[in-house]
């Protein structure tokens, strides 16, 4: 059958002949991944390389592999195909598929991209980082070196009018695409159902009702296999494959051909089929309506995978996977009316993702704000900003945003900025190619199985055969290659011995020898790229853990890692605050105090102790969020002592001090002096803690407790807040005593309930017609008058109304039980005095 994308090949290379730049718009199935490429090598302008992106690699190698068939040729001749892992071409090769990470990274190592002639972005409507990336490249590069330079979007979805704009009002030319007849019959599920049951009986009843291949997509790996599990023993005359990025190239491969033995295949897929990929053979598609994409999260710095609803593009792309050769049924497992509440379209991956190696890949091109480049959607101001800060805390960048010598050594590396930090930083170790491989193994999902713990999965990777496990030895290999050499008499792989850490481009001192690792190397490779991610268990089981971070972390409490103290943590998904690992290794303290002792900080704590009234002193050692130590600190500063004792005050109250009676007599006279025409005389709790600073602080820097100041000293520090003209006015009015007319001195209770009290006995009020008062006369005294044996009799604040009044029945009670002291009937005009009847007579005689 005529490929459709044929009718337009000659409007796309008139327009590449007259511009620069064109937007080719084609729907699935229209040909245009394997017909375009070929179709340019004819024109007088191409005489170079054709660069045809792909997004992913299981795509690159199918789309090189068919041009190749097309042609009658071997891959690798006329078409070659670069990816991370694999790469087939030769000096022969004027069209290679390669990956967008691959083409960003030898556009960064050759900017003029001598010996192109075009580079043609594939399914750029996918909006992929990289993509993005490299685009806003290549249009840079073309805008000042290469006005030459072919740049040719092909998209599937209507959108080619951007593209247009951000190409300078590129040409648009659109084709139809190639669809046969598509069925779609919306089943929907339970919502209690689990994801694999639901597809398992979904592919069961396509199986019965429908004829041809079935491809399911299910969101990851788990689901794909536990989906596996649930079809076993479908009979011989089918065949199951699993189709992720995985698996094995030779895996891949059977998955997307048809059976050589003409059996029926059933492919359970993850979204790497819903593009760029026909599978032969395929004619029903079983959706689940979900996708699993990264998220970053910047507040916790680390990028989960989340799974969500797929979009609206991704379903109608995944559906018309059943129709590209034949005419096709799609199983969706929603209903029908669902379909509209779907987002439209995924969002570009640079409103989500992390993004440091963009930030540093710009610094080394030469635009210290990536936003000054051409985009679609520029990233946002504050996901810069944070990817500048962790490439500063990389020693990636200086200060001003400039790529420092050690940041140009990780930009030349095909790693991420962690990863190429770890890799530098392990070769200078001695640690290059633990540090490879480990880096390979992050990379790759499934090498050495899925085991937690890295160290595990790194040896049974040694132990793997197969095409995949030997790609993945072969790349650590080049890494390491790529890592520094360590210092004359360093280690050289393996576990870190006494090794020194080398930091030839950072400002901070190196830190001592580096100690056996408690987990071997790969704790020690995976905390250099991840410091953040040192985690300490915070339980028993090495169920929660706590990381240098803050946050965080779970672990499942049969890994054998949950035994360690400490692990060097790489991988988690879900919530930040409660991610589960995994993918981690041992390390112990000693080897982290070796590589991180410049950022270890002590902190002394003194605290107030309400129990005890003194202090705690402690000194911790931590190292970002995360205590490595901590102990009785013997040797705390005086004034942090001092200022834990006035916070304990401030806090709990002055109650706390030990005050002394004639203190708190003066503070109680002061206080009612200043509400009785003393202004600024009080000493309340208020008045006195807020200027505690003044008078407190001075009598704490020789304690540790609170009952260990002099209370005699307290008394002179309050006097000290206090002028001599001021203490006249307290005396004036609020006396310390009163004289009765006995000649007696009673002292005066300022803080007795009711207001100013005295306790004495009637009699040495005798002769006195009017009450007794201070403050200038304005308040009354309380007279709490006693029995000669001290037993209250009466309380009175008109002493002349209690003479005239009640005396008589008190006299004549008291008179009975206190027959020798006088109850005169008139008490106003008799004498005060102290004495008993007879003692006042025998006076009277001595007279």
């Amino acid at each position: 059958m005529t490929l459709p994308i044929l009718a337009v090949l000659p409007a796309l290379l008139a327009s590449l002949r007259a511009r620069s730049n064109a937007v080719l718009v084609a729907p699935p199935g229209a040909g245009k991944t394997t017909a375009v490429a070929p179709a340019l090598l004819g024109e007088a302008w191409c005489s170079g390389e054709i660069l045809l992106l792909s997004p992913r690699r299981l795509a690159a190698r199918a789309a090189a592999e068919r041009m190749a068939a097309n042609a009658g040729e071997s891959v690798g001749q006329t078409f070659g195909y670069a990816t991370r892992m694999d790469s087939k071409r030769s000096a022969a090769t004027r069209v290679t598929v390669v990956t967008e990470g691959i083409f960003v990274a030898r556009i960064q190592a050759d900017p003029e991209l001598n010996g192109v002639s075009a580079v043609l972005f594939d399914e750029v409507h996918e909006r992929s980082l990289d993509s993005d990336f490299g685009l806003a490249l290549a249009l840079d590069a073309q805008g000042g070196l290469r006005p030459d330079l072919r740049l040719l979007a092909m998209s599937a979805t209507l959108d080619g009018a951007r593209f247009s704009g951000l190409m300078g009002d590129a040409p648009v030319v659109e084709s139809a695409g190639r669809m046969h007849p598509l069925t779609l019959r919306h089943i929907g599920r339970a919502a209690e159902a689990r994801i694999e049951d639901s597809v398992a009986a979904a592919i069961r009843l396509a199986l019965r009702d429908e004829a041809g291949g079935i491809l399911a997509f299910l969101p990851g790996v788990a689901e794909i296999e536990r989906t596996a599990e649930r079809l076993d023993g479908l009979g011989d005359g089918i065949v199951l494959h699993r189709l992720h990025g995985s698996l094995d190239p030779a895996a891949q491969r059977a998955a997307i051909a048809p059976d050589r033995e003409g059996r029926r295949n059933i492919v359970l897929a993850t979204s790497i089929a819903e593009t760029s990929l026909t599978l032969d053979g395929i004619s029903v598609v079983v959706d689940s309506g979900l996708a699993r994409r990264p998220r970053y999260d910047r507040a916790a710095g680390m990028t989960r995978l989340v799974t969500e609803r797929a979009s609206q593009a991704a379903v109608t792309q995944r559906a018309g996977r059943a129709a590209r050769q034949m005419p096709g049924v799609a199983y969706r497992l929603w209903e029908e009316a669902a379909t509209a509440g779907l987002p439209r379209f995924d969002p570009p991956e640079i409103l989500e993702a992390d993004l440091s190696a963009l930030t540093l890949d710009c610094a080394i091109w030469g635009v210290a704000d990536p936003r000054a480049l051409r985009w679609l959607d520029p990233p946002t101001e504050a996901a810069v900003q944070e990817a500048r800060a962790r490439l500063m805390a990389l020693e990636a960048l200086d200060a001003d945003g400039r790529p420092t010598p050690h940041g140009r050594a990780i930009a030349r590396l095909p790693l991420a900025p962690r990863l190429g930090h770890m890799l530098v930083r392990s070769g200078e170790l001695g640690l290059g190619a633990v540090a490879a491989e480990v880096a390979v193994l992050l990379g790759e999902r499934g090498l050495g199985g899925n085991d937690v713990d890295l160290e595990t999965r790194r040896r049974r990777w040694r132990g793997e055969r197969g095409q995949r496990a030997e790609a993945g030895r072969k790349l650590a290999k080049r890494w390491a290659s790529l890592s520094p050499l360590p210092p004359a008499g360093g280690a050289g792989g393996g576990r870190p011995t006494s090794t020194r850490v080398s930091l030839a481009d950072s400002a901070s001192p190196p830190p001592g020898p580096l100690p056996r690792a408690g987990g071997g190397a790969e704790g020690t490779a995976i905390a250099l790229a991840f410091p953040d991610r040192i985690a300490r268990r915070r339980d028993a089981s090495g169920e929660t853990w706590a990381s240098v971070g803050g946050r965080g972390f779970k672990l499942d409490a049969t890994s054998s890692l949950a035994r360690e103290e400490w692990l060097a943590v790489a991988e988690t998904q879900g919530m930040a605050s409660g991610a589960r690992i995994l993918s981690a290794a041992a390390i112990d303290l000693a080897t982290i105090e070796a590589l991180f002792g410049d950022r270890i900080a002590t902190h002394r704590t003194v605290n107030f102790d309400p129990a005890t009234g003194g202090v705690q002193a402690l000194r911790e050692r931590r190292l970002g969020a995360l205590r490595l130590s901590s102990g009785p600190d013997a040797n705390a500063d005086a004034e942090a002592i001092a200022a834990a004792l006035l916070e304990g005050v401030r806090t709990h109250g002055l109650a706390r001090l030990p005050w002394s009676d004639a203190a708190l007599a003066l503070r109680h006279r002061a206080t009612f002096a200043a509400g009785h025409g003393g202004a600024d005389l009080a000493l309340d709790d208020a008045a006195l803690l807020a200027r505690a600073d003044e008078w407190l602080s001075p009598l704490l820097t020789r304690v540790r407790r609170l009952d260990a100041i002099d209370s005699g000293a307290l008394t002179d520090a309050l006097r000290g807040l206090i002028d001599w003209d001021a203490l006249r006015t307290i005396d004036r009015l609020a006396p310390t005593h009163f004289t009765s007319p006995a000649g007696s001195a009673h002292a005066i209770d300022y803080a007795a309930e009711g207001g100013p009290r005295v306790e004495l006995r009637p009699q040495t009020l005798f002769g006195l017609a009017t009450h007794p008062t201070i403050a200038g006369g304005r308040v009354p005294l309380v007279l709490s008058l006693t029995s000669p044996g001290g037993r209250p009799i009466q309380t009175t604040r008109d002493l002349p109304g209690f003479w005239a009044g009640s005396w008589a029945d008190v006299a004549r009670e008291m008179r009975g039980r206190y027959p020798r002291h006088p109850w005169p009937d008139d008490p106003a005009s008799a004498s005060a005095t102290l004495r008993t009847k007879n003692a006042d007579a025998r006076a009277g005689k001595a007279r």
